[in-house]
């Protein structure tokens, strides 16, 4: 017998520190391979680049070395070294050492910055299997060292990660290497990735570093950003500084000659968030807060089809977006819609909307926000979630994008109807293409072999207003080819009753020639792989006889379409024609002609001539009933059944599908016994009179 495995409270395991990044590194950057280590590059350059966007800071200075090592300088404040009151240790190691510590958690410190969390120095420390951090400030070099993200002391004068290392005792001072000239400061971290955490071919890849480095100097204006390289013997060097800002890297990403010049969309807005501030005996309480948003957006159009949008939060990329570029994009849409409608007479654009990607066509755009606190999904900060960002960066680009757009100078009102001319074309393209798309897709079906002869297609293209009769006989088609509108109706006759697919093969439902026509002119397939959006028709409808054979012939065709074309009848393109049972002539005293009154049931006909007689009206002898469409005229069948504006249609929907799969197997299935019982039992209730109803 198999021992009963234990668990409690011993089997539980509590990380302490840093132990957590080193136990499940991905939760915080992601993933252990090349990616993971330009993460903890990023971690610490985006420390840098947030002095410099606070204006302490105007250079920075990256150098890989030959012997795996990355070394970040800046020229900013440095980071405190003074002992921070609570936990008694120095600024530095709390930076270094404590998870979500740092000074961008609302102390005044920074506004607006990428490094929310106070997690970045921390886990670049934990992965690092030695991490040294020069400081200076207050006219002295600081310095500290980190093995593991524990700190210590390194023997020997020559920076290795494998040199004897002599843990700090608890609560030691950080080390004065130095003395500083007068007033200078800043901030230089060396560390070496830790090999036992990244896997083996993780590399530092010098092609997105410079990238990423010259992305940060468009963002930051006037910042200068050196790389450097000495991994191989021919050391390189790269110096990135834009004054332009994001209108000199829209400029850099465009790949075409322009339709207008760059526009710069710029603004701010305010709203109010609820937090957890901190107060002075440590506790957080939840208040609400004002906050500012500060949008900048530079945008071009060029003559080419490709789009380049890069949207940032605090100059930390955003590659996939948030909610700073649905509000962008939502605005870009409505706002030259709106234009478009303005001016459709002059640009021939009719009554057809502009979609996303007719205004995407040819825009190279840099949209950026600065908010303080934004919230991120996750660590890696590749998505903004602060919702009210949406709202207004969506205001600011209306009202600016407009603004430019109607602008009476002679230049900008050029390049906007250029602009105009230029997304009218896309969207008519797009039209085109589409009809062109429908057009070939059915003459395709149409000249395949194996398409019914006995099909009477329609002129329409378009699949969403066409209409497909599947009508009883040879005879109602006759009179349904006289009373269809050939735009849009088209028809199908089947002979009789098809087979009863529910308890039928599919080789047998393929093989029957009715069944396969049906299949072949809606052109969708069949089963598990039926394509809704190739179906050539919007509405199929059946038209049957208003009879018991009638009625067959229509469960017998909803057994196939619910088989083999259920998303048909899900999506609601499936209906029934109600045709009338009688037909009654009102005699009308002193007037030429009869007023024509058509009922669709017994009741309805006796209600009728009730009120007929109460009224002192008479009405033309014999009644006639029709015992199916082929005895109406084609004027009778327009005007009841098949004319849009005056026919009524059943929509055959699937409410319950489980309930819908039972009933048809009980109905139609290979089952006899279950459904005799129906019947028996049902048979009570049978009306003799209205069999033929």
């Amino acid at each position: 017998m198999a021992t009963r495995s234990e668990y409690d409270a011993r089997h539980l395991s509590v990380l302490e520190g840093l132990e957590a990044v080193r136990k499940r590194p991905g939760m915080y950057i992601g993933s252990t391979d090349s990616r993971g280590l330009m993460h903890c590059l990023w971690e610490i350059i985006d420390n840098s680049v947030d002095e410099a966007l606070a204006g302490y800071a105007s250079s920075i200075s990256i150098t890989l070395y030959g012997d795996d090592s990355v070394e970040v300088t800046d020229d900013g404040r440095g980071i405190p070294v003074d002992v921070e009151p609570r936990t008694g240790l120095s600024g530095l190691e709390v930076v270094f050492t404590k998870l979500h510590a740092g000074g961008k958690f609302g102390g005044g410190s920074y506004n607006a910055v990428g490094g929310l969390h106070g997690v970045g120095a921390s886990v670049v420390n934990a992965l690092s299997a030695r991490l040294d951090a020069r400081v200076t400030r207050g006219g002295k070099v600081h310095q500290m060292s980190f093995r593991r993200g524990e700190p210590g002391v390194f023997a020997g004068t020559r920076s290795t990660p494998e040199a004897d290392f002599t843990p700090a005792e608890e609560g030691s001072p950080v080390h004065v290497a130095g003395k500083a000239k007068r007033g200078s400061t800043g901030t230089s971290i060396r560390y070496w990735a830790d090999r036992h955490i990244f896997t083996p071919d993780a590399r530092f890849d010098d092609e997105e570093l410079a990238n990423r480095a010259r992305q940060t100097a468009f963002l930051v204006p006037g910042l200068r950003i050196t790389v450097r390289d000495e991994r191989q013997a021919e050391h390189t060097e790269d110096i990135f500084q834009f004054d332009g800002g994001i209108s000199e890297y829209a400029d850099h990403l465009a790949p075409d000659t322009s339709v207008t010049d760059t526009w710069r969309i710029q603004g701010h807005g305010q709203f109010t968030e609820r937090v957890p501030v901190l107060g002075a005996d440590g506790r957080s309480q939840m208040q609400d807060v004002e906050r500012d948003c500060e949008v900048d957006i530079a945008l071009r159009w060029g003559i080419g089809y490709d789009t380049t949008v890069r949207s940032f939060v605090n100059i930390i990329a955003t590659p996939k977006g948030g909610t700073h570029l649905t509000g962008f994009e939502q605005a870009l849409l409505k706002t030259l819609r709106k234009q478009v409608e303005a001016n459709a007479r002059r640009l021939k654009a009719g009554s057809d909307k502009l979609e996303k990607d007719d205004v995407l066509a040819g825009l190279t755009a840099v949209v950026t926000v600065r908010i303080a606190e934004p919230q991120f999904e996750g660590q890696t900060k590749e998505i903004l979630g602060t919702p009210a960002a949406r709202q207004i960066v969506s205001k600011i680009v209306d009202k600016e994008l407009t603004s430019q757009l109607t602008s009476s100078k002679r230049n900008e009102k050029q390049q906007a109807t250029a602009l105009l001319e230029k997304l009218v074309a896309e969207m008519k393209s797009r039209i085109s293409a589409r009809t062109h798309k429908e057009t070939q897709r059915r003459k395709n079906a149409l000249e395949n072999s194996s398409m019914p002869s006995k099909l009477v297609e329609c002129r329409s293209k378009e699949v969403e207003n066409s209409e497909l009769f599947i009508v009883e006989g040879d005879s109602a088609l006759g009179t349904a080819k006289l009373a269809r509108s050939s735009d849009f109706q088209a028809l199908l006759p089947i002979r009789g009753k098809i087979l009863n697919v529910q308890k039928a093969s599919v080789a047998d439902m393929l093989s029957n020639t009715e069944c396969a026509a049906l299949l072949q002119v809606i052109g969708a397939g069949s089963g598990r792989t039926f394509d809704l959006d190739a179906a050539r028709y919007g509405k199929v409808v059946l038209m049957t006889d208003a009879d018991v054979d009638g009625a067959h012939i229509r469960t017998l065709l909803l057994t196939l379409f619910f088989r083999y074309m259920r998303p048909m009848i899900e999506a609601g393109r499936v209906f029934a024609a109600v045709p009338p049972l009688h037909r009654v002539e009102v005699i009308q005293p002193g007037r030429r002609g009869h007023d024509v009154r058509y009922t669709y049931s017994e009741a309805e006909l006796v209600q009728l001539l009730r009120s007929l007689e109460q009224e002192g009206l008479r009405y033309k002898e014999p009644i006639q009933r029709y015992k199916g469409l082929g005895e109406m005229d084609a004027d009778q069948l327009s005007e009841t059944t098949m004319d849009p504006a005056l026919r009524s249609l059943r929509r055959i929907r699937v409410e319950d599908a489980e309930a819908a799969e039972r009933v048809f197997d009980l109905l139609m299935g290979s089952v006899v016994a279950p459904r005799k019982d129906f019947i028996i039992e049902g048979s009570r209730e049978l009306d003799r009179e209205r069999i033929d109803a």
